[in-house]
């Protein structure tokens, strides 16, 4: 059976749901950029609401994403991600009262753990969907900038939401390639249907 339903029934066009959705967190993702790079390091009360809406935001996409392809139960990779955005996000709270090392630690793990759910879940989803071959990438580059993170968060500098900034942007554009590649695709099937039925 198919991994794509919608409200307990397959969907006729997952690639439709997900181009929606990989835009929406596309659009998102940018918008906490900007406020990253702008408010955040003024304010840091903005900067530790960002940094706890980041991790649970994703938390809130996967869930939504795997009840639009027949609920979480179907899609293991995504309620194991949903976890561990969710603990994140409670990580992340509590490392701010400590420090900013210890919340780019945070992060650290996080990415390198999302990163790699989420590259399971464009395995699973290849043969389903289109646009997965971008989230791959996605993953894999998510899995090494959490290295990255961990790496930085035991150095001496002092990190700030800024640093992660970089790391959101990768994620958007990836997130809006996806969204255009299936955009591209649908496109030229409706070419290709509209050349059939004119023959």
């Amino acid at each position: 059976m198919s991994d794509h339903m919608i409200d307990g029934r397959p969907s006729t066009d997952p690639d439709r749901w997900l181009k929606s959705y990989y835009a929406l967190r596309g659009a998102i993702s940018i918008a906490w950029v900007a406020a990253a790079l702008t408010v955040g390091p003024k304010l840091p009360l903005v900067a530790a609401v960002l940094l706890v809406i980041y991790p649970a935001w994703d938390a809130v996409a996967n869930v939504i994403d795997a009840r639009r392809n027949g609920g979480l139960r179907r899609n293991p990779t995504q309620l194991f991600n949903t976890a561990v955005s969710g603990l994140t996000t409670v990580a992340v709270a509590v490392a701010l009262s400590h420090s900013m090392h210890a919340v780019l630690g945070v992060f650290g793990v996080w990415a390198a753990l999302s990163g790699l759910l989420q590259l399971a879940t464009a395995v699973r989803r290849r043969k389903h969907a289109g646009g997965q071959w971008v989230m791959v990438i996605s993953g894999v580059q998510s899995a090494a900038a959490g290295a990255n993170f961990l790496r930085e968060a035991g150095g001496t500098a002092l990190p700030n939401v800024a640093d992660i900034a970089p790391y959101a942007a990768f994620g958007a554009f990836y997130f809006l390639v996806s969204a255009a590649w299936l955009s591209v695709v649908a496109a030229r099937r409706r070419r290709s249907a509209d050349a059939t039925a004119g023959r």
